[in-house]
């Protein structure tokens, strides 16, 4: 099996690596304002959420994304390489790729830090503060149903949440004392295959549909093993 990837190659695998990731963090704080809206202000959300608030937000998203992969992509690959050109990883990630370089990093480690706030940090937070408001608002809803079907709403999300900056957060954050190649690819592994294999399951059984067929799915592998 031949594990050599061109150059050319290797820049396109970060830029899309880095435009979806990106664009990934503003998409899930746009869902989570979606839901403070529909919890927090719900008469008003056909005004606040309508077909062109979601084109914007979708678009700020997609263009974050690429203007993340645009300038840390050209940056990293503007270093010399000097050799041996191998990538200690499963694909042409940041950190390992600058390892190779030949060259003074540190002005991109700067950027990379400054980076990782505003394209990382920033939607989380905005994310944090959206279900703060809507667990305020959640708690003073009366009844015990009430507040069942309004956090109904959200759990979806914030699973989907939980397992994108949960495990993008372990791989990027971690000290360097602790720093671990074997680990890192284990859990960029987690969240580039494992957690966009999720989503969809994730999403899917809001719906009654989706439980549906998914408990036929279950009952129909459980006979079988009793058979």
């Amino acid at each position: 099996y031949n594990k050599a990837i061109p150059f050319l190659g290797c820049v396109i695998q970060m830029f899309f690596f880095l435009l979806l990731g990106g664009s990934e963090c503003f998409l899930l704080a746009a869902m989570a304002y979606d839901r403070y809206v529909a919890i927090c202000n719900p008469l008003r959300y056909t005004v606040i959420m309508k077909k062109g608030m979601c084109v914007q937000l979708t678009l700020f998203s997609g263009f974050s994304g690429v203007v993340v992969g645009t300038v840390q992509t050209t940056w990293v690959f503007s270093f010399p390489f000097c050799g041996p050109n191998k990538v200690d990883h499963f694909f042409c990630d940041s950190p390992p790729v600058l390892k190779l370089a030949c060259a003074d990093t540190y002005l991109f480690e700067i950027y990379a830090v400054t980076g990782t706030i505003l394209i990382v940090l920033f939607p989380f937070m905005l994310i944090v503060v959206s279900y703060v408001c809507i667990l305020r608002t959640i708690l003073k809803i009366p009844s015990a149903q009430g507040r069942h079907k309004a956090f109904s709403t959200c759990t979806s999300h914030i699973v989907v949440v939980i397992l994108f900056y949960g495990t993008a957060g372990l791989t990027y954050f971690q000290p360097r004392s602790s720093d671990s190649p074997e680990l890192k690819k284990l859990l960029s592994l987690s969240y580039t295959v494992f957690t966009p294999m999720l989503n969809p399951i994730v999403y899917s059984l809001r719906n009654k549909e989706g439980r549906g067929a998914t408990q036929k799915v279950l009952c129909r592998k459980l006979q079988e093993l009793h058979l």
